[in-house]
């Protein structure tokens, strides 16, 4: 997906037509549309030949594209997981697992990097109530392999404000919440993690519409992937306007919520009162 967008960019800045750019590669309009919305994997020959007809003759940025899409075409870990991992997610899995930074915003619950086993598990059977134990089972697992982007070599830097309903929200029953929020003190002293809490008090806010995440990569060329999260599907939108509008409201919230230095403090007083 983030390769096809940038490819869109490039195409509409050159003012190139879908037509005139699936003939360059031997296809159809209809190829390069599905190349551009990321539905179809990439031929580095097909890439390589449109950077040139684009324009881009930098050899640093074609380099980097071209192995992002090779990246794009291996099979992801999450593989085995595929009957439990619907379509609409797949994308947002490869895109979580390159990012070097997440910015997420949560209303009803704690993100899901941030979960524990027992809290992921009492939340998934909610949301799936006709699944049996072995499917949970595996979407439990599946959500803690995820988790491992904050413990790699080069972890991921996760940053993330949460609704304080979704720490009043007793998920799994009291014992369950409480090891989700000693888990939650802890892990947001990891220098990569940071977790703020949106309380309350502070009345309304830039992002009233719903949860939100933001993913950024390390190569500055491409584009912020926004991430909405529905109940049967998923949205990415990825128009520059609307990237920038959830972008200004993330950092709005962080801005409006308590500071990183109190999160522990705020939880630790929910803790002992639950």
């Amino acid at each position: 997906m983030v390769v096809g967008a940038q490819l869109r960019r490039l195409r509409e800045a050159a003012e190139i037509s879908t037509e005139a750019a699936g003939y360059e590669i031997r296809g159809s309009h209809s190829k390069i549309s599905r190349l551009e919305l990321g539905r179809v994997g990439f031929k580095e020959r097909d890439v390589a030949d449109l950077l040139t007809l684009y324009g881009v003759d930098d050899p640093v940025r074609r380099e980097a594209l071209l192995e992002l899409a090779e990246q794009a075409n291996r099979p992801g870990w999450w593989q085995p997981y595929a009957d439990v991992v619907p379509s609409w997610f797949e994308p947002y899995l490869g895109l979580e697992q390159g990012a070097v930074l997440v910015r997420v915003f949560e209303v009803q619950s704690v993100p899901d990097l941030l979960q524990t086993a027992d809290y992921a598990r009492a939340l998934i059977a909610a949301r799936h109530p006709g699944a049996g134990a072995e499917e949970i089972d595996r979407r439990v697992e599946l959500r803690m392999r995820r988790r491992l982007v904050l413990e790699r070599p080069e972890p991921v830097r996760l940053w993330a404000v949460l609704d304080e309903a979704a720490l009043r929200r007793v998920v799994g029953g009291p014992e369950v919440m409480r090891g989700q929020l000693r888990h939650l003190i802890e892990i947001s002293r990891l220098p990569n993690v940071t977790v703020q809490v949106l309380p309350f008090a502070a009345g309304g806010h830039a992002a009233e519409s719903g949860p939100v995440t933001l993913l950024r990569f390390a190569e500055p060329e491409l584009p912020d992937v926004v991430y909405l999260e529905q109940l049967t599907g998923a949205l990415y939108p990825d128009r520059a306007s609307d990237v920038t509008r959830y972008r200004d409201a993330l950092n709005r919230l962080g801005v409006q919520a308590e500071p990183p230095a109190r999160t522990s403090g705020f939880i630790a007083d929910l803790l002992a009162a639950l």
